[in-house]
């Protein structure tokens, strides 16, 4: 699967192109290969997982409670598909200015059209991978993946007390997708808690450069930095106390 990114991302467009080849991919899968990366997770749990989770975000995004699933077992072609179609036309027929309930709190039906892009990219790469196929994605794609990490999931993991803040940030440089960002950095904290946005003065203790793809499983935990790929500058012992922590829910 190849995914072409205009300068400004489509991300409901984008969404729905990685449904696809995520219910493509499943019945080519063994269910109960295991998932190592995800702690005890085997194929079945990563479907089933997806499928609960854009349930659960297209209840959030009406700005209601979703219907439980039940415990299963599943036909998981069919439940991965009626979720993600019941996320997807949830979506269209909201509209992105829709008002919806976010992970910062009331917002734009536009924030689950990003938010579930990502959840099904990296579940995506998760299910190809685990069953030994590749996954072709473009770059611009996967910075945008960690963007939505520094901007918003790390920063809303510190402001919920769920991590301390880190002692210095650690700098991210994208080797193909001309990006940098500041991983802990004031500057996002603060632009996600509605306060100033100066710079951040503090030095970066560390560099990581790498291609994005990379960047986005490095912080979702599916890389180490020892992975082919990777060039580190800096206090490494910073950089492993970086990724150690709960940067995502």
């Amino acid at each position: 699967m190849t995914t072409d990114l205009a300068a400004s991302p489509d991300h409901l467009r984008l969404l729905r192109g990685l449904q696809d080849d995520f219910l493509a991919t499943v019945p080519t899968v063994d269910p109960g290969v295991p998932v190592p990366w995800c702690g005890r997770w085997r194929v079945r749990d990563l479907v089933v997982h997806l499928a609960r989770v854009h349930h659960w975000a297209a209840a959030q995004a009406r700005r209601g409670r979703e219907v439980p699933l039940g415990r299963g077992p599943f036909d998981l072609v069919d439940l991965y598909g009626t979720c993600a179609a019941e996320l997807y036309d949830t979506l269209v027929a909201l509209g992105p200015d829709a008002p919806a309930s976010t992970l910062l709190g009331p917002g734009p039906a536009s924030f689950w059209h990003r938010r579930q892009l990502h959840e099904t990219l990296v579940h995506l790469w998760d299910l190809r991978t685990a069953g030994g196929l590749p996954l072709d994605v473009d770059p611009a794609v996967w910075a945008d993946t960690v963007d939505e990490v520094v901007t918003v999931m790390q920063p809303r993991q510190e402001a919920m007390g769920r991590m301390a803040p880190l002692p210095a940030p650690v700098a991210l440089v994208a080797t193909d997708a001309d990006r940098t960002w500041s991983l802990g950095g004031r500057r996002a904290r603060d632009a996600l808690l509605g306060g100033g946005r100066a710079a951040d003065a503090r030095p970066p203790a560390v560099t990581v450069r790498a291609p994005a793809r990379d960047l986005a499983l490095l912080v979702w935990g599916r890389r180490t930095p020892d992975d082919t790929g990777f060039a580190v500058e800096g206090d490494r012992a910073a950089l492993d106390d970086a990724l150690a922590r709960p940067l995502t829910p």
